[in-house]
């Protein structure tokens, strides 16, 4: 499976600069598919300008008059909806438990379309609607105003997609803390300089070796960072013989 498997469905979207923004919000997180079930009228020139560069979603976009035909070669559908009631789906997940849930029921090698549906921008997916979904799934928000723009949820549900099956690229500069085997190493390289200075001449070099490395982890450098610390300590331990 892939992020290509995906489809999102807008169903009975009333707001051109809506439509514009998941377009934009989908091409931002590798989705192209789109399909627009009984759209209102909407101003193309407004769409494609809140698009931005991403009108190749919209130009590809499919119709349908109706929510069973846009989900007829779907293996699954997922509602995205915060409403309970005794005619709607009684489970729900929220984005993040989604996506790990779809990624653990599906194999790598395995292709099939799978639909994220969302309703109408006021009043989202009615009860038929949510029914003709196999599962419901939420984004958890304050009850104070609980209510997303279109857009806003959908690009919270491609973000998730994308990184768990987009194959994202990582960015340059990003964090990534060592590992505990790094740890481990830089810990006993800096204990290692440390004994070569005598500093270890008495018991002691077990526990703060310990604590060396506990501190690491829990500091979370990097490993260039790593490379760093090892180097000012290894630095200050010349320090002596230069300056005699």
């Amino acid at each position: 499976m892939n992020i290509s498997d995906f489809i999102i469905i807008l169903s009975r979207t009333g707001e051109a600069g809506n439509v514009g923004a998941v377009c934009r919000a989908m091409k931002n997180m590798g989705l192209s598919r789109l399909r627009m079930v009984s759209p209102d009228k909407l101003d193309e020139d407004v769409l494609l300008a809140r698009a931005v560069h991403a009108g190749d979603v919209w130009e590809n976009a499919l119709f349908y008059d109706s929510l069973p035909e846009a989900l007829a070669d779907c293996s699954l559908a997922v509602g995205t909806t915060h409403r309970r009631g005794r005619k709607r789906k009684y489970i729900t997940m929220e984005p993040r438990i989604l996506v790990k849930w779809l990624a653990d029921r599906t194999g790598q090698n395995e292709s099939s379309n799978i639909a994220l549906v969302f309703g109408n921008e006021r009043t989202g997916l009615d009860d038929n609607e949510i029914n003709l979904c196999n599962i419901a799934s939420h984004i958890p928000v304050s009850d104070a105003f609980p209510s997303l723009n279109l857009s806003h949820a959908v690009q919270i549900y491609a973000y998730e997609l994308y990184l768990a099956f987009g194959g994202s690229v990582p960015v340059k500069g990003e964090w990534n803390a060592m590992d505990s085997t790094q740890a481990e190493k830089l810990t006993g390289e800096i204990t290692g300089t440390l004994a070569e200075l005598g500093f270890y001449k008495k018991p002691g070099r077990e526990l703060q070796t310990r604590f060396l490395r506990d501190l690491i982890s829990r500091a979370g450098l990097t490993e260039k960072e790593g490379r760093y610390f090892r180097n000012i300590i290894s630095k200050a331990a010349h320090l002596p013989a230069e300056n005699t």
